[in-house]
């Protein structure tokens, strides 16, 4: 009797899932508990595989051998708690993806700068000619790729969510950029349940793997001695013995495994945050082999990551910037940190259980007012009310940009850095950055 696998979600992941199982002869079945969009009805009917939407039927799901969950489902659906009583193994698509994959995975994950990491290394693979793929929380599904025609290299980003349901996946390079608090709503208000889902990432490592972190994060150097992993090569802005990667004389200092080293000036992207995300960018080529030369340019022709302190627009003197991948207040504090002028900034959405305190001292020292973008801004009102600075409460980009706009100077910036998800009024992080752009492009 076939194998049958039940996946829960059809967006990317769920989908390039089913096309990967049914390739593999498994009988198929995708389900979801919302609306399926309409690409992904066609991917799912070109390859003849039942599906439905908008409910879970139990009778369809309960009977299979394994299930493969979305990362977005939390644990606490029903219908993944009766999965888990009946015994069912759930997995990701990523964790299933590396079963029928001999490729080489690199791996990125942390709080913030995963995106830009992760896309900074394709960048230099890709420079280098070498047979890549992108993968995990952006470009196309892992399982999809595998499908369509397996790659040399995969450059994963993965997030706490995907690692909570991977069990025996390799991963040959672990980056591990920072762990700062995010999704407190998912992981029970309990920190170390979110550090414990981060290191996941070197569970099935090995002597020859590499893993790469940012040495002056706390929380990794303390628990990195519970965890079996590949050699170590950690990175930080100041030079210390041991560093694989760390700046001096204004030059990044990449020390090992082949040294060579370059000016700052010459990294395309930049602010503090920036440069980590280039050193463990430039570690991670630097250990699959790749030419200094090659790593240098790359480094410096990268273009940057939409969404993530994208500049939108200069009218009338005011600079508009769109950060709406900061779905958490550490994100926010990368980007305030990079502001050289005073800034309008926009808050607001649907809050994961958010201290705002982090960000506090650097609302003080840059913002010149506060825009408040999301259906409850109540938290917002009560943790900045007492902070002198004017504050306009809007409920739609439009009002948002209009309000943003009308408080600012000259000489001014206003930023969207929202510290919160964007499920209150956007279908996406996404959705809210292209709103954001449209909005102050009709200023011009």
């Amino acid at each position: 009797m076939e194998k049958r696998i039940a996946i829960l979600g059809a967006g990317e992941s769920g989908c390039g899932a089913a096309v990967l199982a049914n390739k593999l002869g498994f009988d198929t079945f995708v389900s979801d508990f919302g609306s399926i969009a309409d690409n992904y009805k066609k991917m799912l009917d070109e390859h003849n595989i039942e599906w439905e939407e908008k409910q879970h039927t139990e009778e369809k799901i309960l009977n299979a051998q394994e299930i493969i969950k979305s990362p977005g489902i939390p644990n606490e659906a029903p219908i993944v708690k009766k999965a888990r009583e009946a015994g069912i193994p759930i997995i990701s698509e990523i964790e299933f993806a590396g079963r029928y994959t001999k490729a080489k995975m690199i791996c990125i994950t942390g709080s913030n700068g995963k995106t830009t990491t992760t896309s900074l290394i394709y960048h230099i693979f890709r420079e280098a000619g070498l047979n890549v793929g992108l993968a995990g929380n952006i470009g196309k599904s892992l399982a999809l790729q595998v499908a369509e025609g397996d790659k040399d290299y995969y450059i994963v980003e993965l997030s706490s969510f995907q690692l909570d349901n991977m069990y025996e996946f390799r991963v040959n390079v672990a980056v591990l950029m920072n762990i700062t608090p995010d999704h407190m709503d998912r992981y029970g208000y309990e920190m170390q349940n979110y550090v414990d889902a981060k290191f996941r990432i070197l569970q099935n490592q090995q002597p020859d793997d590499a893993f790469i972190y940012w040495s002056d994060d706390p929380i990794i150097t303390r628990e990195i001695e519970k965890y079996k992993h590949g050699k170590l090569y950690p990175f930080a802005e100041k030079k210390e013995s041991g560093l694989a990667a760390y700046t001096e004389n204004e030059k990044i200092i990449f020390a090992e495994p082949t040294p060579f080293n370059m000016e700052q000036e010459e990294l395309a992207l930049t602010g503090k945050h920036n440069l980590y995300n280039s050193m463990a960018a430039g570690i991670s080529a630097n250990v699959a082999g790749i030419r200094n030369e090659t790593i240098k340019e790359a480094l410096n022709s990268f273009t940057g990551v939409e969404h993530r302190l994208e500049k939108v627009a200069d009218i009338n003197g005011i600079e508009y910037i769109n950060d709406s991948k900061a779905t958490n207040v550490n994100s926010c504090w990368y980007a305030l940190q990079s502001m050289k002028k005073k800034t309008v900034l926009i808050l607001g959405g649907k809050d994961k259980g958010n201290d705002y305190s982090e960000i506090a001292d650097l609302v003080k020292e840059k913002c010149s007012g506060l825009v408040f973008l999301g259906v409850d801004n109540s938290k917002l009102h009560t943790f900045f009310a007492d902070y002198g600075l004017p504050i306009a409460d809007v409920k739609s980009m439009k009002d948002c940009v209009k309000a943003a706009t009308e408080m600012a100077k000259e000489g001014e910036t206003v930023l969207l850095s929202p510290c919160c998800a964007s499920f209150d009024l956007f279908k996406s992080y996404e959705d809210r950055g292209e709103q954001f752009k449209d909005e102050v492009n009709k200023l011009k």
